[in-house]
């Protein structure tokens, strides 16, 4: 009956991450991954997701900061390999980057509320850390593929299984958010 129920709550939380990308695709056309209005209302259905499952923030812990910074150093550092860190520069600083940077950090930390904190849980209470890790890395690398192209489906999973192996590791979602919150910043802070 656990296990029957732990399908059931995982299933109706994948629903609501699907009906937020939805929303995103369709607020965001035809330019979804630089649509402002369209992230916003995409963070903020997913926050509605993972609120209505139970998912509840827990006390800050000093090694989870610290796991976090070291998984954002890890993704941030595969990003530069994978596009070559010679060239890289600081972007220009303009009104656009003030009002892109804390809109991507939303957005960042409401993937990972809703899929590695209240999806990540429902699963691990039907079939264990493994196959949360499992569905949630090819569920977030699956998400992105309408943003960024099929291209990005390799790096996407490589960035969803790191962090899910944060959120097992740290046993919480800080670690995992400020990891996805750092290397998507980096993503657009450098050239």
């Amino acid at each position: 009956m656990v296990e029957r129920r732990g399908a059931l709550r995982s299933a109706l939380i994948i629903a609501g991450i699907v009906v937020a990308a939805a929303l995103r695709a369709a607020a965001g056309a035809p330019d979804t991954a630089a649509s402002m209005p369209a992230g916003v209302a995409f963070a903020l259905a997913l926050l509605v997701v993972a609120f209505a499952a139970g998912w509840r923030p827990a006390a800050p812990r000093a090694a989870a900061l610290a796991l976090g910074v070291g998984g954002g150093g890890a993704l941030v550092a595969a990003w530069l390999l994978a596009h070559g860190a010679a060239g890289v520069q600081l972007a220009p600083l303009n009104a656009d980057l003030a009002l892109w940077t804390p809109l991507v950090a939303l957005v960042a930390v409401a993937e990972e509320v809703a899929m590695r904190g209240a999806l990540f849980d429902a699963l691990r209470s039907w079939c264990g850390d493994g196959g949360a890790l499992f569905t949630t890395t090819v569920l977030f690398a699956v998400l992105h593929v309408p943003l960024y192209g099929i291209g990005s489906l390799p790096l996407d999973l490589a960035a969803g299984l790191l962090l899910g192996g944060l959120r097992i590791v740290s046993r919480g979602t800080l670690a995992p958010a400020i990891a996805h919150v750092i290397a998507d910043l980096a993503g657009g802070w450098l050239l």
